[in-house]
């Protein structure tokens, strides 16, 4: 079974059949939301979601989608940060199995163009146990990377994640090399899918399509 999921709706397809849902986000009964308050932005002329909003906290957020359950494939997406210090962290986490375990990518927008800091600019981690602050201490180098082609840091850009158990690899901008390629380091190979944003980040996200694909 392959499906896809966009904020327009829910496409299932196989051979046998074809089946087109639409998920009720208006009032956020598809979403379960984590130390954050979410906007949902629809589109004036055809009434679907167009863009989710987070606020900035302290503390990591989350939007979760209820009704994903992914294991590989590929997530794709548009997301805009900011070029501001400690203050964007954005991404997507997948392989959920609640608000505080699950494996992600982010981003860093304020780092794209600082050269001393390029290297930051997508990170994967694995939460509970495996923190960006572990991981660089551990493993400098080795699970965040510079992004190519660096996108404007105060602009939407487009991801892709592509996930085939162990490893993961993140593209930007339609490029056929990926930013980072990775293996995970979580026990766990499947669960949710939802957007993220990191301690005192707010964030933006649109254009999400979830491809699951049998391996």
């Amino acid at each position: 079974m392959k499906y896809l999921l966009s904020f327009a709706g829910l496409i299932f397809s196989s051979s046998l059949f074809s089946q087109e849902v639409f998920p009720d986000i208006e009032n956020k009964s598809e979403l379960e939301i984590y130390n954050r308050k979410v906007v949902i932005n629809k589109s004036e002329k055809t009434g679907l979601v167009e863009q989710i909003d987070f606020n900035a906290k302290k503390g990591d957020g989350l939007a979760i989608f209820k009704n994903i359950e992914f294991e590989n494939g590929t997530i794709e997406f548009d997301v805009k940060g900011k070029d501001v210090l400690q203050q964007s962290f954005v991404g997507v986490a997948f392989h959920i199995q609640n608000d505080s375990t699950y494996n992600a990518v982010y981003f860093r927008p304020f780092n794209f163009r600082k050269p001393e800091r390029t290297s930051h600019s997508v990170q994967y981690i694995s939460h509970p146990k495996f923190t960006w602050q572990k991981l660089r201490t551990e493993f400098p180098e080795e699970f965040e990377k510079t992004v190519s082609p660096i996108p404007n840091p105060d602009e939407f850009f487009h991801a892709r994640v592509e996930v085939k158990w162990p490893v993961v690899k993140v593209f930007v901008e339609n490029s056929d090399k990926p930013s980072i390629e990775v293996k995970m380091l979580s026990t766990f190979k499947k669960g949710k899918v939802g957007f993220w944003v990191g301690n005192g980040s707010d964030g933006k996200f649109k254009n999400l399509v979830v491809k699951s694909v049998d391996q």
